[in-house]
């Protein structure tokens, strides 16, 4: 199985996925850090995470999946949402609140 097609399977088999740098307990960048404290402050408590660190395959194939540079990316019922400062930008707006709702996410 191609990564492309692996990316594809995770982001669209979980209702939220967040493809960071470390776990959500252990976060290994400030970025992936606050991806996770907004996700939580969304009431999101249950989401898949995947750590880029320990697959170099999927760090470089989730870039070009999404066509997106950054890490942390974060999908919501298999669609791109955007990277950490788009989260933010969505979370203080209500947009991401918004997104989640109706969103399998506990």
């Amino acid at each position: 199985m191609s990564v492309e097609d692996r990316i594809r399977e995770t982001v669209t088999g979980n209702p939220v996925v967040l493809y960071m740098k470390g776990t959500p307990q252990f976060p290994q960048c400030g970025f992936s850090a606050t991806a996770v404290q907004i996700l939580k402050a969304c009431g999101v408590s249950n989401f898949a995470s995947i750590n880029v660190l320990e697959d170099l395959e999927v760090r470089d194939g989730i870039k070009q999946y999404a066509n997106w540079p950054t890490i942390p990316q974060l999908y919501v019922s298999g669609e791109f949402v955007g990277g950490c400062d788009i989260m933010r930008e969505m979370y203080q707006s209500g947009e991401l609140q918004k997104t989640l709702k109706g969103v399998p996410i506990n």
